[in-house]
């Protein structure tokens, strides 16, 4: 892992890193495949062997992005590429590899370095453009749950519109699965959690934001 320096060598800004897979055994690609299928909200937007969503690449398709950037992908999206529509999901660094090394190999990715930034970078997003940056493509721009990778999940989005439903769940409630996602609720692991992703003021205000998208007032 080499070093990026600034002019004269003042001040560090960012990391050159390489990523080199494992070999996995059958039982190793196997492990990851029930991850990704039963515990990681990866096929949410992703799609592998024909199932999961349609909003990102293909998990499984041929692909010449390099090993690194899968790999500092999975780690943190939002400082490779601040802006994605991708949260950062927390995994153990041996996870991590795990992950990355299945999809390199599915993916006949090439060896290459990326340049990671050692800060994210801070844009300013306000609670309408965070709920169609990151929840709009399973939820619905409007939270009717009707955007076009609904069909491809198995659990409908959450109505967010919906008054009768949303009325039965408190502001804690949709504070929790908001951060969290999906499995930690017991719910379906296509939700991704986004409390490594957004603030705590932020995941508020999308909660006000679903309240105003229903017109009511959360059970106490």
């Amino acid at each position: 892992m080499g070093v990026v320096v600034l002019a004269g060598g003042l001040a560090r800004t960012a990391l050159t890193q390489e990523f080199t897979p494992r070999a996995l055994s059958p039982f190793a690609a196997e492990k990851v495949r029930t991850l990704l299928r039963e515990r990681l909200p990866c096929l949410g937007c992703h799609q592998l062997d024909g199932e999961g969503g349609r909003l990102g690449p293909d998990l499984a398709a041929p692909s010449a992005t390099n090993a690194t950037l899968v790999y500092a992908m999975i780690r943190d999206p939002q400082r490779m590429r601040p802006g994605s529509a991708m949260p950062k999901t927390p995994m153990s660094s041996e996870t991590v590899e795990l992950v990355a090394s299945y999809l390199v190999a599915r993916r006949g990715s090439p060896a290459g370095s990326v340049t990671v930034p050692l800060t994210r970078d801070s844009l300013p997003r306000d609670t309408r453009t965070l709920y169609l940056t990151f929840c709009a493509g399973c939820h619905g721009t409007t939270g009717r749950g009707d955007s076009p990778n609904a069909k491809f999940l198995p659990v409908r989005p959450a109505v967010h519109a919906d008054a009768r439903t949303m009325s039965q769940r408190s502001d804690d409630m949709l504070f929790d699965a908001i951060a969290a996602g999906g499995y930690v609720l017991g719910r379906s692991n296509r939700m991704p959690g986004f409390g490594a992703t957004f603030s705590n003021a932020e995941i508020r205000g999308l909660v006000r934001y679903i309240r105003d998208l229903c017109r009511c007032e959360g059970s106490r």
